[in-house]
């Protein structure tokens, strides 16, 4: 189970500044790995991500899309940058979009850049980049 900042996901949806997300999927670039989770175990698929105003839009297949209906839960990755020392994760709920082209709308819960575990030097094992957002009102 995906936690947020100490929270299930199962139980509840955490909105999330994408300020600082926005800039590091910039940064990454448009390619990342999608896991979702089937009936079988984690399933992992290359996606191009869009970011929208308040979700990551990319088009998946029909086996994704089925696991993201049953167990909305998933994590997107960026693997680290040539040279880099962090890769880029980001957890959070998705949705199959009405229609019949296929897109996946995420909505962050969490990101945080991940030390690769090869990583030349020292450094934080995480580093967050988007956090939840403050309550309304």
């Amino acid at each position: 189970m995906i936690a947020a900042q100490g929270r299930s996901l199962a139980s509840m949806s955490v909105a999330v500044d994408l300020a600082g997300l926005t800039e590091r999927i910039a940064e990454f670039g448009p390619a990342a790995f999608l896991v979702s989770v089937g009936d079988d175990g984690p399933h992992v698929v290359s996606v191009r991500v869009a970011t929208g105003e308040t979700a990551l839009l990319m088009t998946a297949g029909r086996s994704t899309r089925a696991n993201v209906a049953a167990r909305p839960a998933v994590t997107l990755l960026w693997p680290a940058l040539p040279g880099g020392a962090y890769s880029l994760l980001v957890d959070g709920t998705a949705r199959v979009l009405p229609g019949d082209d296929g897109t996946v709308a995420l909505e962050p819960a969490s990101g945080v850049l991940h030390r690769v575990a090869d990583a030349a030097g020292s450094g934080p094992t995480c580093l967050p980049v988007a956090e939840p957002a403050p309550p309304a009102g």
